[in-house]
């Protein structure tokens, strides 16, 4: 895998800043809410009924 050059003819640039402390909290919180919403996701696909059990 090379560097990624920049295409010709695009005349802008990215601005490369640190996060401040309030957008690392925010993106922590949506990353835990959706490992969270991950697990119940599978937690609930891995019930089986009591009359499926019995069979």
């Amino acid at each position: 895998m090379g560097i990624v050059k920049e295409p010709l003819n695009i005349d802008f640039v990215v601005e490369n800043r640190p996060l401040t402390k309030e957008e690392e909290k925010q993106i922590s919180e949506y990353i835990t809410s959706q490992k969270n919403k991950r697990e119940l996701k599978e937690n609930t696909n891995r019930r089986v009924s009591k009359t499926k059990q019995k069979a």
